[in-house]
């Protein structure tokens, strides 16, 4: 049997009241940003210097990396799916070697999971990769869509693209867009501009296939609420909100109350985020789960990934800050979303 979670009526029943007892098949979807997860070799043509023996980071700290970082991804969605994550993005690998390295942990190598990674143009060498159960999800193709700079007097620009991941999850066509915007170093053009190219993306997906079911996630370097994400990706913030041409953000009330992936100034910022065509939703109370549908998604958190202590105590415990190794993991919190469908 595929290594999946049926949900038990009584427990589906808790949490909507259907008339029927009936069955139902779980995943989680994850993403989750790694924090300069590089090596301890240069990459011809990078800037990756600042991870080099040379300036402090060796062996020793690179095999904590990769271990804390294969605890979190394995925990991931867990709360709720015992075999953790279908798929999971992420934001801020180096190369294939230390996503070898990473699958090679034994809290991911027990689960069989694969990568799909395509080298991309970005200076420092960071890239999106996409991890996956390859008995929950099976690849159809993958590419990366570039990164087009609209402004013609800046075209040295160079970023990551969307790597983009078509197969099959519970019998269905479904695609991944894995992303990590420009940083705010940059101004909300260049996000704004990324949020067009991805609503295009997007697009040219449903023109190929109306029914294939399309995930955007990624490191947005924008909150649900700003331009790129609620007007240019048109990503709205309640399911009977959503149009045809429209996604669905669960993550734009989250952020409203006041919770987020990464703190800045003492301000929670929900820069990481999962957005979804409205094929993937029950609209207007409706509870239909014949096919994959979008169940509830969370903020994922455990005990070991904040501060404990100090100035920073309660934010995301990073890998090093002010100069100072932490041992840590990232300075985002991974985000997970569940979906549902009925056991046939």
């Amino acid at each position: 049997m595929k290594r999946k979670i049926f949900l038990l009526a009584v427990f589906f029943l808790a949490t909507f009241a259907v008339s029927a007892q009936k069955s139902y098949v779980g995943y989680a979807i994850g993403f989750y940003n790694q924090e300069n997860l590089f090596d301890t070799c240069h990459d011809a043509g990078k800037n990756d210097y600042e991870f080099l023996p040379s300036n402090g980071w060796n062996g020793l700290k690179y095999s904590h990396k990769i271990h804390n970082m294969a605890r979190v991804l394995s925990d991931m969605g867990t709360d709720v799916i015992p075999v953790g994550c279908a798929a999971i993005g992420m934001s801020e690998v180096e190369n294939d070697h230390v996503l070898n390295d990473l699958i090679g942990q034994p809290a991911l190598s027990k689960r069989g999971y694969k990568y799909i990674h395509i080298e991309g143009p970005d200076r420092r060498g960071i890239d999106c990769a996409l991890l996956y159960n390859p008995q929950l999800f099976q690849v159809r193709n993958s590419k990366l869509v570039p990164y087009v700079q609209e402004l013609v007097k800046d075209s040295t620009f160079k970023t990551r693209g969307f790597l983009t991941v078509s197969g099959t999850l519970a019998g269905e066509h479904v695609t991944f867009v894995v992303c990590h915007w420009p940083s705010r170093f940059s101004t909300g053009f260049y996000r704004e501009s990324a949020g067009r190219q991805v609503k295009v993306l997007k697009d040219s997906l449903l023109r190929d296939d109306p029914n294939v079911k399309v995930f955007v996630m990624g490191d947005m370097n924008d909150d649900p609420e700003n331009a790129s994400l609620h007007e240019y990706l048109r990503a709205k913030a309640e399911i009977n909100e959503v149009g045809a041409d429209d996604m669905y953000n669960p993550w734009y009330n989250i952020h409203k109350s006041g919770t987020g992936t990464l703190s800045y100034d003492g301000a929670w910022d929900l820069f990481d985020q999962i957005v979804m065509t409205p094929n993937l939703l029950n609209k207007n109370g409706k509870k239909d789960f014949s096919t994959l549908k979008f169940w509830k998604n969370q903020i994922f958190r455990r005990d070991y990934l904040f501060q404990t202590e100090g100035k920073y105590k309660g934010t995301p415990k990073r890998t090093s800050a002010g100069g100072v190794w932490l041992d840590g993991y990232s300075d985002h919190l991974p985000v997970v979303v569940y979906l549902l469908k009925e056991k046939q």
